[in-house]
């Protein structure tokens, strides 16, 4: 599970400072992965490739929006409802990210890694690696 943690000004002008969550369980990475050819690791990689920005967009909000959920009180569920990313999708925390994951490689990349759970990516080395400075925090927790 990925936490980033969001430093914004609100749409009433108010400082905030979030925390949300990010996460693919086994089976989710196991759908993404059947679901495309060559699995998700290779898709990502021609996208990237062919420098096709628009597909280079819609794969990184596919791709944050499959991953965001909230955690429920008890720790037991990960919540990802319509509900519950539509209202993620309307913050400035979600824009924050969408425009540091289309935009630089290397973050996408630690995105990527870090929403893995470790069983479907035991080849990454570096899931702990920082993102580059900017106005978000990355925590694997």
């Amino acid at each position: 599970m990925l936490k980033k943690t969001f430093d914004y000004i609100d749409y009433n002008g108010n400082p905030r400072k979030e925390e949300h969550y990010f996460h693919l369980t086994q089976a989710e990475v196991t759908e993404l992965e059947l679901s495309v050819d060559g699995g998700l690791t290779e898709m990502i990689r021609r996208v990237v490739a062919a420098q096709n920005g628009r597909q280079i967009v819609d794969t990184m909000k596919d791709i944050i929006i499959k991953s965001y959920g909230v955690k429920s009180p008890d720790g037991r569920r990960f919540i990802k409802n319509q509900e519950v990313r539509d209202a993620f999708v309307q913050t400035e925390a979600y824009s924050q990210l969408f425009m540091e994951l289309a935009t630089n490689a290397k973050a996408a990349s630690d995105f990527v890694a870090g929403i893995i759970p470790a069983k479907a990516d035991e080849a990454s080395a570096d899931k702990g690696a920082d993102l580059p400075a900017g106005t978000s925090e990355l925590t694997l927790v």
